[in-house]
């Protein structure tokens, strides 16, 4: 607490009395950049109607026939970054063109969102053309954001092969050196970036570190602490603020925004320019000999220029200790040029963040690119929450994580006043969610599993120690599919069933899901969890029925059999029902049963099935120290390991599954149907049936 307001009180002081040592850098292309100082430029500047139609900034091109060969002969000439300082200004923007035409025919094929990257294309281009990466260090903070990098850093041949050992839908160190940092889930670029300058500092280097934020998750936490501290170190580096006018409140997006004009375009080429810098570093110099007084006079009036000057919340990062330039319009590729190498020259500048606006553009042809063919659990989950709400007007949702499901717009159409998005605020929707508890309300506190790993903190603290009755949803549950690692939800089970006071179930399929949800609204004395996997549902013509409550800490059995008994844990029970159906074929008659619950466990159901078979296998989606364990410590101070019963966990490995297709990961975690039942069969001795099974 007192190092963040060191830092914070400091990062102020440090802009007036930081010395500019400009150099001019000769790696940088001569790209005219000529601020014009004059009265009469100035006041034609603030009477030209600059701003632009959203359709000629974020230029997108319908998707293409991918049967035919698209033309793209700049893109091809380009085989490192480092070659886009050879084009001209015509040629950059002919190059942004190729690139939205190349995203567009590629990554519908994996049924992504495009609209952030082609957004961000022309910035992208910019950002190559001044620094020199590798050596120069541009970090990312949004995954959807880096596709335009990959293609100049020429692994754009490989993204339609992501799910097949191709390239990774996020940075990563291990498969370029034009990755600086590996992405995550957001608001770590300037916290990784901040790192990288100091370590430049101490080793005596003179590379540049770019850290691009968006506007969504410049919300996070750390993204404010770590520009907080990077004002205190004043580090020489560059922060570009990537606003692509992306709200998670619609309101907030009605209101006033950053716009782009000749004023501020002019505006902020004086802000970045030397002369400018110059004569206010001599200004500053000036004040300080005539007397403390005048000095802090001064930068109080430079500090107040400034934010008339910039746009509503500008002075915002001035406080932290950023020197503030902008708004620059992010499509004109000229004033992006023009800006970042000024700033690019810079040598003991302190903390620069560049303010750029993007435009996402919005059509058929981007909208179209996610299809949904399914229905899937979440669409189960919010129809059976509406159908709670509707019987209990307590009932509230806190969402928090990088993106909303669109399932959830029917609750929040529903209920405008009863839904929260907090965006990638985990740690304060759950704290949230605890003084909603506190006051009355039932909050369903919906976080994708691998963000809620970010405020289990407030989880343990705010929530369980306190007996809070937040009922948390934990969506994505378990492997994602093509979002690999950085979103699988691996980790979860474990977590939150070690609470003492948690409540910890996982549904086998919708009609489980829909009972979960009734039976999280009826417990008011303690949290309670719930895991469901991103995938569609086992039903597809499935019609929610109206919820009836499960007895807590109770499993079930779903098949009779002998010898050997399969346990599974949520999703995992049908594959355990897979099993079942192969070995059958085989002469083999297993048990099947839904645990239900991680935590409190069924120990009268795990009791029964221990002494009525030679075999337990447990069968979950989740990480080493999760369902299984539980089982375990259970069964071993039971006794019931001194007896006949044998007992296999069948887990995620230990390690992280890259992205692959949904039964690919399966498959590489050892958890598909013939997996189960191969190791049933070798636990029977039937070793040669299990391996002609996996063959």
């Amino acid at each position: 607490m007192g190092s963040a307001s060191i830092g914070y009180q400091s990062g102020i002081s440090a802009r007036f009395d930081r010395n500019l040592n400009l150099r001019s850098d000769a790696t940088l292309s001569s790209l005219p950049c000529k601020v014009d100082f004059s009265r009469k430029s100035f006041f034609s500047a603030a009477t030209s109607t600059h701003n632009k139609e959203c359709s000629n900034r974020a230029r997108v091109c319908s998707l293409p026939n991918t049967d035919e060969k698209l033309e793209t002969p700049i893109l091809d000439s380009i085989e490192t970054p480092s070659q886009l300082k050879n084009l001209t200004v015509k040629e950059l923007k002919h190059l942004a063109d190729e690139i939205r035409t190349e995203l567009l025919s590629v990554l519908w094929k994996t049924r992504k969102s495009v609209k952030p990257s082609l957004a961000a294309i022309e910035l992208t281009l910019a950002l190559h053309y001044v620094f020199r990466a590798p050596v120069d260090k541009i970090l990312w903070d949004a995954v959807e954001q880096t596709y335009a990098h990959k293609v100049l850093t020429r692994r754009w041949s490989s993204i339609p092969s992501r799910q097949n050992n191709g390239v990774s839908g996020v940075t990563s160190r291990l498969e370029s050196e034009y990755d600086s940092f590996g992405t995550g889930h957001g608001c770590n670029s300037i916290s990784a970036g901040l790192g990288l300058a100091v370590a430049r500092d101490i080793k005596g280097k003179r590379d540049r570190v770019v850290a691009v934020i968006d506007s969504v998750t410049i919300t996070a936490g750390q993204a404010y602490e770590a520009m907080s501290n990077a004002g205190y170190l004043d580090s020489n580096m560059i922060v570009i603020l990537n606003d692509n006018r992306h709200s998670l409140h619609p309101n907030m997006a009605d209101g006033s925004k950053a716009s782009i004009s000749a004023l501020s375009s002019f505006m902020s080429k004086i802000q970045s320019s030397q002369i400018f810098r110059k004569f206010r570093e001599l200004a500053k110099a000036m004040t300080k000999k005539i007397g403390k007084g005048m000095y802090e006079w001064a930068a109080k009036v430079d500090e107040y220029a400034r934010g008339m000057v910039g746009p509503t919340g500008s002075t915002l990062f001035e406080e932290l200790g950023l020197y503030y330039i902008g708004p620059v319009d992010g499509h004109n590729i000229e004033d992006l040029v023009c800006v970042l190498r000024e700033v690019a020259s810079l040598d003991s500048m302190g903390p620069v963040l560049v303010h750029v606006i993007t435009e996402e553009k919005r059509d058929a042809e981007t909208a179209s690119i996610i299809v949904k063919d399914r229905r899937t659990y979440s669409d189960c989950f919010v129809e059976a929450l509406v159908m709670e709400a509707e019987k209990d007007r307590d009932i509230v949702v806190v969402h928090a994580g990088i993106e909303m499901d669109p399932s959830l717009v029917t609750f929040q159409e529903r209920f405008p006043e009863r839904f929260f998005n907090v965006g990638l605020a985990e740690q304060h929707a759950v704290t949230f969610s605890a003084g909603l508890s506190s006051g009355g309300l039932k909050p369903f506190c919906i976080i994708p599993s691998a963000f809620l790993q970010r405020a289990y903190d407030q989880v343990v603290h705010d929530v369980d120690r306190q007996r809070k009755a937040v009922r948390f949803v934990i969506t994505s549950a378990g492997l994602v599919g093509s979002d690999g690692p950085v979103q699988c939800g691996a980790f979860d089970i474990a977590f939150m069933s070690c609470l003492p006071n948690m409540i910890a179930m996982a549904p086998a399929n919708e009609d489980e899901l829909v009972n979960m949800v009734a039976t999280a609204a009826n417990v008011t004395d303690r949290p309670v969890c719930f895991r469901f996997p991103r995938g569609a549902i086992v039903n597809k013509n499935y019609l929610v029925p109206t919820g009836v409550p499960v007895e807590i800490g109770r499993g079930r059995v779903l098949l009779e059999g002998q010898k050997v008994a399969l346990l599974g844990y949520g999703a995992m029970v049908q594959n355990c029902i897979n099993a079942h159906s192969l070995l059958s074929k085989l002469g083999l008659n297993v048990t099947v049963a839904d645990a239900r619950f991680c935590k409190p466990l069924d120990i009268k159901l795990v009791r029964d099935l221990c002494q009525n078979h030679k075999f337990l296998i447990t069968v979950e989606e989740g990480c080493v120290g999760g369902f299984g364990s539980h089982v375990a410590q259970f069964i071993a101070l039971d006794g019931q390991l001194d007896g006949k019963i044998k007992w296999r966990p069948i887990v995620l490995p230990d390690g992280y599954i890259e992205e692959a297709s949904p039964n690919e990961q399966l498959a590489l975690a050892g958890l598909t149907g013939h997996h189960i039942a191969a190791t049933a069969l070798s636990l029977l001795g039937r070793t040669r049936e299990a391996l002609l099974l996996m063959s």
